[in-house]
């Protein structure tokens, strides 16, 4: 079998509809990288000419606003793909992609993408998918955004962290996002997250330990105002 074939992270993408033939071809034409912590995969405007398949490790999607800020639009887990819009598209990238931990991630060139697009229906079909679960989250993100309080943004935004990306032995969120990425995340200033923070500390709803964040009580975190 090829390592591609091999690959268990492949079964929770699009790339888990292609057979056997297209997977040994993209195994020959596909370029394996390491990725330090805080080093871009690829950044904003930038032509990526394919996608990257994420074998081990997180990253954030964000954009940079304006007035020079970054907004986390998205953090991707092992099993996604970054850059099927583009790739479909044929526009350079929207976001920047910068790992959040060491990461291992797979190149496959667009030629060969899109043949596989063209051939495989199925393929073709799980692509177009992922790309309306991604505006669906698109949608659903503004409308938090434009009704919900910052308390609440952060409260749903830390018990996502911990349901998605699991819990360090000693309890804390696994994910350690700086209080800046965090403030991304929310659409809230650095100085108001890390206020809201200690607030919620005080309160007994989480505990801070340095850089670490632990949910002691999710039920009231879920019903902040």
């Amino acid at each position: 079998m090829s390592k591609c074939e091999q690959c268990i992270v492949r079964q929770f993408s699009s790339l888990k509809a292609l057979n056997k033939e297209e997977l040994l071809r993209m195994a020959d034409c596909k370029t394996s990288y390491t990725i330090k912590k805080g080093e871009p995969i690829f950044e904003e405007g930038e032509v990526t000419n394919g996608i990257y398949c994420i074998k081990d490790g997180i990253c954030k999607l964000s954009k940079l606003s304006d007035n020079g800020k970054d907004q986390i639009v998205k953090l991707v887990k092992p099993g996604e793909l970054l850059g099927q819009r583009s790739m479909i598209s044929d526009e350079p990238a929207n976001l920047s992609a910068v790992a959040l931990e060491d990461m291992e991630v797979c190149f496959i060139p667009r030629s060969e993408v899109m043949q596989f697009f063209n051939q495989n229906n199925q393929f073709s079909m799980n692509v177009m998918r992922t790309i309306c679960d991604d505006l669906k989250g698109a949608d659903d993100h503004m409308v938090n955004m434009a009704q919900k309080t910052v308390r609440q943004r952060l409260g749903e935004t830390l018990i996502y962290l911990e349901e998605t990306f699991g819990k360090n032995e000693d309890g804390s969120l696994h994910i350690q996002l700086s209080r800046e990425e965090l403030a991304g995340m929310i659409g809230t200033a650095t100085e108001s997250c890390i206020r809201l923070l200690s607030e919620l500390n005080k309160s007994g709803y989480i505990e801070l330990t340095g850089k670490k964040i632990t949910l002691l009580d999710k039920n009231k975190l879920k019903r902040l105002t």
